[in-house]
This record gives structure tokens, sequence and C-alpha cells, in this order.
């Protein structure tokens, strides 16, 4: 595996770097977050797609200023491997958390109240959202089913791990031949719609910390915001590791 991701990354404005997470990662937030308030949070297909669509967009349109990462756990995974510095890795996690955390803030101000957005908790204890990261075994409302930290941790574990192996696939090892930025984002953009159609109904498939600490932030709902760090943090890192030791490497 050749080092000419790390080259373009060390090449980078970092300014420009930082601009580009901020506006990726806020369009991630606000289109996600913004479907699952117009569809009540019931339509998984349109969260997919929608979900799916944005982040190939992004990546399509930024990955010459920044490497489109959009996620701290991509960031960190990026880091370990050696491609990226440690202090930039964190720069870019501080801009990818701001913009998830202005979007929800805008989806909070301009959509709740206005349109039937949903709903957790009963009473006088009921949340309306902007996107919450919330599935069958994070969400306290399922009943019948044990609220599991564990669970939400290994299956986000999973799904980030599949979101890495094909960032290192088709970006980062560039013997794949994917030499454009468009053709480099269909197949993340592919993956995490399949990821959201899987897991989404059990965790939400957040596969991004910062998608996760944006609208928990504004809203103030902390329950199991571990398990969405640690989960994709750990599952992108194996998934890069996996793929340096036992593919990226030249015979």
């Amino acid at each position: 595996m050749d080092d000419r991701y790390h080259n373009m990354l060390r090449g980078m404005n970092l300014p420009r770097g930082l601009l580009a997470e901020f506006i990726g990662v806020f369009a991630l937030m606000f289109i996600t977050g913004g479907t699952v308030i117009v569809t009540g949070g019931d339509n998984l297909v349109a969260a997919a797609l929608a979900n799916g669509i944005i982040i190939t967009v992004m990546i399509a349109t930024l990955f010459h200023v920044s490497g489109a990462q959009f996620n701290p756990a991509v960031s960190i995974a990026v880091a370990l491997l050696g491609k990226q510095s440690w202090s930039r890795c964190a720069c870019f996690i501080l801009a990818q958390v701001a913009g998830a955390t202005f979007a929800a803030w805008l989806l909070w101000a301009t959509l709740l109240g206005v349109m039937d957005a949903p709903t957790l908790g009963a009473g006088q204890d009921t949340l309306e959202h902007v996107g919450l990261t919330v599935g069958m075994f994070s969400d306290l409302d399922q009943l019948g089913v044990t609220d599991s930290g564990w669970r939400v941790m290994v299956l986000e574990l999973i799904a980030a791990f599949f979101l890495m192996f094909v960032i290192m696939g088709v970006i980062v090892d560039r013997r794949s031949g994917h030499d454009t930025p468009v053709l480099m984002a269909i197949p993340v953009g592919l993956i995490v719609a399949a990821d959201i159609l899987c897991f989404g109904p059990l965790t939400g498939a957040s596969m991004n910390p910062a998608r996760s600490f944006g609208p928990a932030l504004v809203l103030d709902y902390w329950h199991l915001q571990w398990a969405y760090w640690v989960g994709p943090i750990l599952g992108a890192a194996l998934a890069a590791w996996t793929y340096q030791a036992l593919i990226g490497r030249s015979d």
C-alpha cells in the first residue's frame, strides 16, 4: 500500500481542511436528522438513502480539500495508520463535532414544534428529537427489549468496521484504481446505506461519534453515548489494521 494518501493529506491546507470537515459533517447531520424529522423516524429506506446520498456527494465534493474523513472514528483510524498527524486528527475531530452540533441546533431551532418529530419518553418526560441515534437496544421506550450498552457497542463496532474497510479499499489503498473522488465516494455511500438498512432498527446505525454527539448535546440526552464512541472507534481501528496487515502489504 503506497503513501499517496498520506502525502495528499500532508500537503493539504489545514484551515481549509477544517472548514471542509465542518461543512461535510454539518451536511450529514442536517440532511439525516432532517430526514428523521420529516418522516417521523419511521422510514428506514429514506434514512438509508439520505445518509448514503449525502456522504457520497460530500466525499466527491470535498475529498481534495480534507480527505473527506467526516467521522472521528475514521480520523483516528487514519492517524493510527500513520497517514496523518495526531494534531491534525484532533483538529478534524473538533471540526466534525462542531459541524454536527451546529446542524442539530439548527434543526432544533427551526423544525421542532412545527413538525411531528419522533419522540422519546412519555408524559412530561417526552422528548422530541433531532435525529438522535437510538434503536431497539438503546431506546428506553422499547417494550420487552432489554436496554443493552454492550450490544450497541458491538453492533456499532461491526457497522464501523464495514465502513472503514471499504474506505481502506477504495480511498486509502490507491491500488484500487479509483482515482477520482466520485468513484471513491460511491462505494462508501453504498456501505453507509447498507449499514443503516441492517443496523438502523437496532442501534440507529451511527458509525460516527460526531453524528451521535451533536443531537445528544443539543437535547442533553446522553443515554449510552459512550457506546456510540467506543464501538465505532474500535471498529474503524480494527478494520484499518486488518486491511493494512492482511491485504494492504505489497507482495
